[in-house]
């Protein structure tokens, strides 16, 4: 039997599917039509050329598949109306469950994301017991990503034994197709001086959650979320280990929030005009400034979810940037 794996070369996606290969497992990954094959390159694995919005490919995707881990969505971080991201995000979602349960796949596991749940006011500490908002004000992200995470529960309510994985912001090397904080890392690593805020975020290392989707569909229970974090970690803290690791030190300049908000609406206008799709919006600013922390404890205890230190995550990852062709080895 096969094991289907949805937004395949994506960060998260291509590091699951390396795991599983080394499980001995046999791999079919659906990835979207002219996309980059780079990360999955020289993979022992089957690929399946399609799109979580057509039923027809998944209804063939799904054929002699006995677990789908399903990860493929979009992230926005611009404000706005997004129907691209909706249709995405909850159709797709939605398509997946409905092909799931035609072909007769016994697992289905969902990357949901700890932006699904409903953001604190102050500082708490986050875990499974926190309800998904559906209706959140944060953005269409959260909110899509609420919705098709309510859909994968109430399947799992139908007799499907689907789970639910929380990550939170996912860091690490394998980062090909470039996420929004490897490519931060990459920018810093690249320039003398950088701007950011105070704040931080929950990181987390990219193997540490795909092997926590592993372990979910090995010891998760039926209907279950669970909630993959790491660390929590300021930005200064962080971009001063980046410099350090890289071997080339660069100056942050910490800008006052309502300047830095300021900045984020005018970079969000020109990415509008321009078609560019922008790193510092309000969406950034707000997430990073976000109180919450997050508990993986059920996961350690049901999973035997470990999440290594950041430190590691961080020295990977500097040094992955550096290794591939377009991220030249620093000066030392």
């Amino acid at each position: 039997m096969t094991v289907l794996v949805t937004g395949a070369t994506g960060h998260l996606g291509n590091v699951l599917v390396r795991n599983l290969v080394e499980q001995g497992e046999r791999v079919r990954a659906l990835v979207l039509r002219g996309e980059s094959l780079a990360p999955l390159e020289g993979l022992p694995i089957e690929i399946v050329s399609g799109d979580i919005l057509d039923e027809e490919i998944l209804r063939f995707a799904m054929q002699g598949v006995k677990r789908v881990f399903h990860l493929a969505s979009l992230i926005a971080i611009r404000p706005g109306k997004d129907e691209k991201v909706w249709q995405v995000n909850v159709e797709g979602t939605r398509n997946v469950i409905q092909a799931v349960f035609a072909a007769g796949v016994k697992q289905l596991i969902y990357t949901s994301s700890i932006h699904a749940l409903r953001r604190p006011k102050t500082l708490q500490v986050v875990d499974e017991q926190v309800p998904f908002d559906p209706e959140s004000p944060a953005g269409i992200y959260d909110r899509s990503k609420a919705k098709a995470s309510l859909l994968v529960h109430a399947a799992a309510t139908e007799g499907l034994n689907a789970i639910i994985v929380c990550p939170t912001g996912i860091v690490g090397p394998y980062d090909f197709l470039g996420s929004e904080m490897g490519l931060f890392i990459r920018q810093a690593m690249r320039q003398r001086v950088i701007l950011a805020i105070e704040g931080g975020f929950d990181f987390v290392d990219v193997r540490d959650v795909a092997k926590g989707l592993i372990l979910a569909s090995e010891y998760g229970q039926t209907g279950s979320t669970y909630l993959l974090s790491g660390e929590w970690v300021t930005l200064k803290e962080m971009l001063h280990r980046v410099g350090q690791l890289s071997g080339k030190p660069f100056k942050v300049i910490l800008l006052p929030f309502k300047m830095a908000l300021r900045l984020a609406r005018l970079n969000t206008i020109l990415g509008q005009w321009f078609h560019l799709r922008p790193r510092l919006t309000p969406y950034a600013l707000e997430t990073v400034r976000d109180p919450l922390r997050v508990s993986s404890a059920l996961a350690q205890q049901v999973l035997g979810y470990r999440p290594r230190p950041f430190e590691e995550t961080l020295r990977d990852t500097v040094a992955w940037w550096q290794s591939v062709c377009f991220m030249p080895a620093p000066i030392r």
